[in-house]
């Protein structure tokens, strides 16, 4: 029997010739990631462990951007702890405010993840760069500290569940209106420790951005991690972002999955997760009549030039809606300088939302726009657990970024089709 693409990229990380579903291996490690939460618990644990230095100074990467800019003293004791860590042990990769983005649109944008790369990340959402033919995942702050001293982690070898993209999507239609859809479908434990791999003439017409964000919310699925193919638009990617060596691992054609979904991309429509849970999923036209306090555009799923590009192109010329807050935050510094090139944030400045630093704090209800009771927001965040944006009786519904703007200009839940 063959091998799945992230089997293949497994195997040759441990120094196999196969392996199997449920087997147990130890891999090498390309990058070991962690953020300003994270950090601290690995940084204590690592201490234990016995060792002077970190495995390799250019693999490891600490990104500060949950509660970055610090919120509160002890936001800014955790960054000073992982800050003096970073500089004790020389990592080259340690992003200080100024220069640091979410750590999921930083990382790819930095040339840190190419195809072929095994990766770990004390951060549930690092299987975003499966996009770039990586496999990514996320893991504890205790294996981020055994990552960082040995450069190995250890892993039950996944199943795989296939997905045969076909189609183009509609205008209107992203990236997140797939993955929405796909977890709306399989549930939010459907993929359950397992690699959700995509495939089929679809993908063609799917951006990196697209692929980022569908990567990103496997996790969401219950997955190990999500893995698209090597083709022309991630070779250009990382050949713009890169001087890394790329390896390309394709599935055999015998490989084995447990299920396979053929999904028409020109068939999803617009679509909606209600509170509580990223399987809650309605189409754009099922939703009725939601009305909204707070819009927030912007994460690691949602915080790319593309994203930025279709809320400024809805927000142009028009108002956000009296009574509700908008905030938009772009993914990086990189990505911020670009929107002002564009125009985008006077855009977006003058519809009266705000446009901020790069940050995740209010995607899991840090700093930055946290709910009060009864509040309902649209995001185009990953999570809508209760209380995962603030007030336990707070509601969040996820959406795309035009979703998002559409519905921040009426307040309440729209379809960007109307505003034509």
């Amino acid at each position: 029997m063959g091998m799945t693409m992230t089997q293949k990229i497994l195997a040759a990380h441990a120094g196999l010739d196969s392996v199997k579903a449920g087997q147990l291996i130890e891999a090498n490690l390309d990058l070991v990631l962690g953020n300003d939460i994270t950090t601290p618990v690995a940084v204590k644990e690592f201490r234990k462990i016995g060792v002077d230095k970190v495995f390799d100074k250019s693999k490891v990467a600490i990104v500060p951007d949950h509660f970055t800019p610090n919120k509160d003293i002890k936001a800014a004791e955790q960054c000073k702890f992982i800050r003096e860590f970073a500089y004790e042990k020389g990592i080259e990769n340690y992003f200080e405010v100024g220069e640091m983005g979410i750590e999921h649109a930083l990382i790819p944008e930095k040339g840190l993840v190419v195809a072929g790369d095994v990766v770990i990340g004390a951060d549930s959402h690092t299987c975003t760069y499966g996009a770039l033919g990586a496999f990514s995942t996320g893991i504890g702050s205790t294996d981020m500290a055994a990552g960082m001293a040995t450069g190995k982690a250890w892993f039950k070898v996944p199943a795989a569940l296939k997905f045969v993209l076909k189609g183009k999507m509609s205008k209107w239609v992203s990236g997140k209106d797939v993955i929405l859809h796909i977890i709306g479908m399989i549930g939010v434990d459907g993929a359950l420790y397992k690699s959700m791999e995509f495939a089929g003439d679809g993908i063609a017409s799917l951006t990196m951005d697209d692929r980022f964000t569908i990567a990103n919310m496997a996790i969401e699925a219950g997955a190990k991690n999500g893995i698209f193919p090597v083709d022309e638009k991630t070779i250009e990617y990382m050949k713009e972002h890169s001087t890394r060596e790329y390896k390309i691992y394709e599935a055999d054609e015998d490989a084995e999955y447990e299920k396979v979904y053929e999904i028409d991309l020109s068939k999803i429509r617009p679509t909606v997760a209600f509170p509580h849970l990223p399987e809650n999923t309605r189409t754009i036209d099922e939703v009725g009549d939601i009305k909204i306090d707070q819009v927030v555009i912007g994460s690691c799923t949602n915080g790319r030039m593309e994203d930025l590009r279709v809320a400024a192109k809805i927000l142009r010329g028009r108002k956000v809606a009296k009574g509700v807050r908008c905030i938009v935050f772009p993914g990086t510094q990189n990505i911020y300088l670009q929107a002002l090139k564009e125009g985008l944030v006077e855009d977006i400045v003058k519809a009266g939302a705000v446009f901020s630093t790069p940050t995740c704090g209010p995607c899991l209800g840090g700093h930055m726009g946290i709910l009060a009771k009864g509040e309902r927001a649209v995001s185009t965040t990953n999570r809508n657990f209760v209380g995962r944006m603030g007030h336990p009786e707070s509601e969040v519904y996820l959406a795309s970024p035009a979703v998002a703007a559409a519905s921040a200009i009426t307040g309440k839940i729209t379809n960007p089709e109307d505003l034509e």
